[in-house]
């Protein structure tokens, strides 16, 4: 049998986070700090047992979410902190109450408006503010007034992080409620001039593509399954292709940026360093593992991501 004696895929998590901390992990659920929120949801990652006990861990939980579906999912409260009608609201949060997290590090500074959906997500994935730190040192590698488009953007992370760092963005989802969100979340930052457009991503890209239109950074994060506006079916190892080969079109020949997250349980790094290898040179193309560290020093994978550049020098970064 061969063996492969390559270096280990590198495994990304934030390191800055000071408002949001991954408690602990196990048993198909997951214990996590927003300011000062204690939540459980589940997450089916965590095969492992809890580092904590079960006991401990409930006992300092204010919100335990409950699947169900989107009709019957509740987040149940254990420790109330605040008031709450359990009602889902057109954008998806649960009851009327919104509150406030900040993400800073000695390059951003980022304030996002948190809510229970009734998704189990809360409108932030903080497990891609080490996604956010690469997209602002692309950003500054880049000529001024870079042109950043962010497809599937949800509620804005990798936007205002590319528009703090001096590009002009261009955030584009086929949900209206979350860029409303997302817009929110640029003005509780205090970032203008951001381009919002809500349409298919697919479309938008193949329109950009006649128009000629060129930019220095692409930003994907493209759900596993969904259904378009129209009813069209999406699998992202059906389409991914079909989108990396669009994208390439719209990128900067001699110099750009491109960011993949995929949270897909039917791709892989290798998959992607696969799909994206023939384009770029090694040293410009990493692919890995997105994860978040808990309290007790172990890692919760949550995802995939693929970083190329063309003509940029980054400064490294230590992975793991």
């Amino acid at each position: 049998m061969m063996e492969h004696d390559g270096p280990l895929l590198p495994v990304r998590y934030p390191k800055h986070w000071k408002e949001y901390a991954l408690i602990d992990s196990g048993n198909g659920l997951k214990w996590e700090q927003f300011g000062a929120r204690i939540l459980q949801r589940p997450e089916p990652q965590a095969l492992w047992s809890p580092s904590s006990s079960l006991t401990a861990l409930r006992s300092m939980t204010h919100w335990r979410f409950e699947p169900g579906g989107s009709r019957t999912a509740s987040w149940i409260p254990q420790h109330r902190t605040g008031k709450g009608s359990g009602h889902s609201s057109a954008d998806g949060a649960m009851g009327s109450e919104r509150w406030p997290i900040t993400y800073q590090s000695p390059t951003l500074k980022l304030r996002f408006h948190l809510a229970m959906t009734a998704f189990k997500h809360v409108g932030l994935f903080p497990e891609q503010a080490d996604n956010w730190e690469f997209i602002a040192s692309a950003v500054k590698a880049l000529p001024a007034q870079s042109k950043v488009l962010n497809l599937f953007a949800y509620t804005g992370g990798a936007s205002l992080a590319a528009a703090q760092a001096g590009a002009q963005v261009y955030h584009l989802d086929s949900v209206r409620q979350v860029v409303d969100w997302a817009r929110r979340n640029a003005d509780l930052t205090g970032l203008a001039g951001l381009h919002w457009v809500v349409e298919d991503a697919r479309k938008f890209v193949q329109r950009e593509i006649k128009r000629g239109h060129v930019y220095d950074a692409i930003l994907m994060d493209p759900p596993a399954y969904g259904i378009g506006s129209s009813g069209e079916r999406w699998k992202l190892e059906d389409q991914l292709g079909a989108l990396l080969d669009e994208v390439k079109q719209l990128l900067h020949p001699q110099r750009h940026a491109m960011l993949l997250n995929a949270y897909s349980l039917g791709l892989s790094p290798l998959i992607l360093r696969a799909m994206l290898g023939p384009s770029y040179a090694d040293k410009d193309l990493e692919c890995g593992e997105t994860a978040l560290q808990d309290n007790h020093g172990r890692l919760l994978p949550l995802g995939i991501y693929a970083r190329a550049t063309k003509g940029l020098f980054l400064p490294t970064t230590p992975t793991r």
